[in-house]
């Protein structure tokens, strides 16, 4: 049994179920059936409560994969990071996981220890309507239960490739589909920015998360990409939902990571994930390693945070 938090839903005559504006979804929905928060319940970053939310139980069969991209237009806020490294924690657990690199830079790739730039196939290959099937460029890493689907700057062309292709917005789609049957889920690390490479990922995702570096001009940002979520289910994807937020780089000691942390919360509510991850240089070294942190420093509080997260978003898409 571990500890993540929630705000607790209001009680009493005539109170109504807690909801953010951007989410109809009330808060008890979001977690289910949890142990009750105790009135002293010890506060966790998001300044809410800790719950206690279940360890995840194992699986009997694996298949029919939550496809989640992990998505901000603002550069340098952990998408990658949390991308490898939620992967990483979901595979402890038992489940299968896909990472797909959707970032020219191919930082995923490189997380990951794969030498991205020699190689010859790629997501590109999947995306241009070559005849290079999945399984070709689908790599294994060195983490049990954990693949990949690597990038390199060759994809920096697809934007211009695809813009004359019929359903382009759908091509990244057409080319998971086989393999969704094989995960319980995929993780598509987008690139920042909002071109036709990112309406990819959200036309064929199931849901959202936004990694969200606890500073003001990424809660600025925010608003813009909520525009462009709400095009893209309208337009391309009615399934798609905002899974949550999860801050990163958060820091409780500065004043203004607190007020950003507040801010974020009373728009979004119980959307923002209750684990914040915290800055260390944990992070950076694993990246040099070419590993997920979980793997290179197991004990790290780094390690523990994208545990939680991950104990988080299998509690909630079991709901």
């Amino acid at each position: 049994m571990t500890t993540a938090g929630a705000a607790e839903p209001p009680t009493g005559a005539g109170a109504q179920p807690q909801t953010s504006r951007y989410s109809d979804t009330p808060a008890e929905t979001l977690w289910g059936n949890v142990e009750p928060v105790p009135e002293d319940a010890t506060l966790g970053p998001t300044g809410r409560p800790l719950r206690l939310v279940p360890d995840p139980p194992p699986l009997q069969r694996h298949g029919d994969a939550l496809v989640i991209a992990m998505c901000n237009q603002k550069g340098g806020v952990g998408k990658t990071t949390s991308t490898i490294n939620l992967g990483a924690a979901l595979a402890e657990y038992g489940r299968r996981v896909l990472l797909v690199d959707l970032d020219p830079q191919g930082a995923l790739s490189a997380g990951l220890g794969v030498a991205h730039h020699d190689l010859e196939l790629t997501v590109h290959n999947l995306l241009i309507g070559s005849k290079v099937v999945v399984d070709d460029v689908l790599l294994q890493t060195r983490i049990e239960n954990l693949d990949l689907l690597p990038s390199n700057i060759d994809l920096s062309a697809a934007e211009i490739q695809l813009v004359n292709e019929v359903g382009r917005e759908q091509s990244l789609g057409r080319a998971l589909e086989p393999l969704r049957s094989q995960y319980d889920y995929i993780l598509i690390d987008c690139q920042p920015s909002l071109g036709l490479l990112t309406v990819n990922a959200l036309a064929c995702s199931d849901g959202v998360i936004i990694p969200m570096e606890c500073e003001y001009f990424s809660l600025r940002g925010l608003a813009l990409l909520n525009d462009t979520l709400d095009k893209v289910r309208d337009r391309l994807n009615p399934r798609l939902r905002l899974y949550g937020i999860v801050v990163t780089m958060f820091d409780a000691r500065l004043l203004h990571s607190r007020q950003v942390m507040a801010r974020v919360v009373e728009v979004f509510g119980d959307l923002v994930y209750d684990t914040a991850i915290a800055r260390t240089v944990r992070f950076p070294d694993a990246s040099v390693a070419g590993e997920p942190i979980t793997t290179w420093a197991p004990k790290s509080g780094g390690a523990e945070a994208y545990r939680s997260m991950a104990r988080e978003v299998i509690h909630r898409s079991n709901l």
